[in-house]
This record gives structure tokens, C-alpha cells and sequence, in this order.
């Protein structure tokens, strides 16, 4: 039990540090990647329509074939959060 509690806490830690981290398993480390073949490149993104992309993703109003995905995997970003990874990552 003390392990998963440690576990949790270190997963919380390294995301709440780098809120790209969860990103980086499908996107690359720089975003350089095809999400699963699929996606756009997130790193050749602008700002602010990596944002937008990400906001619809969560409203449902964006998306293709990686829409249900992705959409779990933003739910809990706030603006915030969006706007760190896209000063990250995004042009």
C-alpha cells in the first residue's frame, strides 16, 4: 500500500512539473511525432491552434480518428495547462 501511495504521488509530482509529460509517450519528447501514426505534429502547431486544438478536444468539437483519446487525456487540463505545454512544445 505505501508503494502505490508513493508511486501516485511521484506520477502526481513529475506531471504537476512538466504538464507534458503524459503527452510525450505518443507525441515524442519535442512533439516531433505522429501520435499512433495518426495525429499532426504537435511541435509544427502554433500556439494558439495547439490551444484551440486542445479546448475542442475537450468540448467534443475537435478531433478525427483520436478524438475519444484525446479527449480523455485533457479533461482535466485548465487553460493553464494548455497554454504551458503549448509554450512547451507549439511555435
Amino acid at each position: 500500500m505505501k508503494t502505490l501511495i508513493a508511486l501516485s504521488l511521484l506520477t502526481a509530482t513529475v506531471a504537476f512539473a512538466n504538464p507534458y509529460a503524459k503527452c510525450a509517450g505518443c507525441h515524442g519528447a519535442d512533439g516531433s511525432k505522429k501520435a499512433l501514426g495518426k495525429s499532426l505534429i504537435i511541435k509544427n502547431m502554433t500556439k494558439a491552434d495547439f490551444v484551440a486544438s486542445l479546448k475542442g478536444y475537450k468540448d467534443g468539437s475537435y478531433g478525427g480518428p483520436m478524438k475519444g483519446l484525446m479527449k480523455g487525456q485533457v479533461m482535466s487540463m485548465d487553460e493553464a495547462t494548455m497554454q504551458a505545454i503549448a509554450d512547451k512544445i507549439a511555435k
